[in-house]
């Protein structure tokens, strides 16, 4: 399960290499004899994430009516009829169901932001072609898979301004550590633990 902590991770990484590729690459061109450095062009193509406060969010809109022909279309197949699930993971329900033996991580009771349902959707769908949805597309699908979740009625339409306001029934789940806030304190163990 793709979780926000595995994403932060994963982004994480993701502008390390970036930055160190943007600084770093003269230097490796010099030391290894190959390569050159990453204009501003081809490093702007891999920043495409989003922020829970809607940083990075494109321009564009799409409606939960728009979201439900390309979900038809492009997701029912995996996800099945109305996000309940099929051969890939449920996207919709499970409501009230995290602090009990059998919890169902769906959007609507796991996810912490709204704008994370955006970012993946245009990240990573679908599976077989991702990154090739336009950004009309995937607020159409967000704003679909959030009406799913009862999170949005039926006339919404998400955008740049919108979306970030969607606030998640489990958004209070997580917490931030940033800037040391919710860190536990200590020193690690190497040997004779």
């Amino acid at each position: 399960m793709f979780t926000p902590d595995r994403f932060f991770h994963s982004f994480a990484i993701v502008v390390v290499l970036a930055t160190a590729v943007a600084s770093g690459s003269a230097s490796a061109q010099t030391h290894y004899g190959f390569g050159k450095p990453a204009t501003p062009e081809e490093i702007s193509g891999w920043n495409i994430d989003v922020s829970p406060d809607g940083s990075g969010l494109p321009q564009g809109s799409g409606s939960v009516e728009q979201g439900k022909a390309l979900y038809t279309q492009l997701c029912l197949s995996c996800h099945g009829e109305a996000g309940k699930g099929g051969t890939a993971p449920a996207l919709a329900g499970g409501e009230g169901t995290l602090a009990t033996p059998k919890p169902k991580r769906t959007i609507g009771s796991f996810w912490p932001y709204a704008t994370t349902v955006f970012d993946y959707i245009n990240r990573a769908m679908p599976w077989d072609k991702p990154q090739s949805l336009k950004p009309d597309e995937v607020y159409a699908l967000t704003a679909m898979l959030l009406n799913a979740n009862k999170l949005v009625p039926d006339d919404a339409v998400m955008n740049a301004e919108t979306l970030p306001k969607v606030r998640m029934p489990n958004q209070s789940g997580f917490k931030s550590a940033r800037k040391g806030e919710n860190v536990v304190q200590g020193s690690r163990c190497m040997k004779s633990c």
